[in-house]
């Protein structure tokens, strides 16, 4: 892995030191990564999720992108995960929803692999 796909590893079992993330190197200098046991909120039957993604060797100047979640998401309010979500995908063997949350703008000092991790969280938590 390169030195900047590391240390991104490394911020997010800082920021998550109870769920240390589980870890493949794709070959290529970057890493499959999954975050386990995310608190989800009231919004999904489910309380936690795992999180997925791919952090690629050009990092810190390509976006993390697209993150993946629990396969059996599902609202609590019946309605369907709407936009920017796509059910029955799959993430490292694992069933999946694809969560597209692109980072239009990317800048590389602030927009970092633990801080999108964050800001899909936070998106999944407080959807109308």
């Amino acid at each position: 892995m390169t030195p900047e796909v590391t240390r991104a590893i490394e911020e997010i079992g800082a920021t998550f030191p109870n769920n240390p993330p589980v870890v493949r190197e794709d070959g290529e200098g970057g890493a499959f990564v999954i975050v386990e046991n995310l608190r989800l909120g009231s919004t999904y039957l489910q309380p936690e999720t795992w999180m997925g993604f791919h952090i690629t060797f050009p990092y810190p100047y390509s976006d993390v992108y697209p993150q993946f979640v629990r396969g059996d998401l599902a609202r609590a309010d019946g309605k369907p995960l709407g936009h920017a979500t796509s059910p029955n995908a799959t993430f490292e063997g694992r069933p999946a929803v694809q969560v597209s949350r692109k980072a239009n703008r990317l800048n590389p000092a602030t927009d970092t692999a633990v801080q999108k991790l964050l800001k899909v969280l936070e998106w999944l938590k407080t959807r109308p």
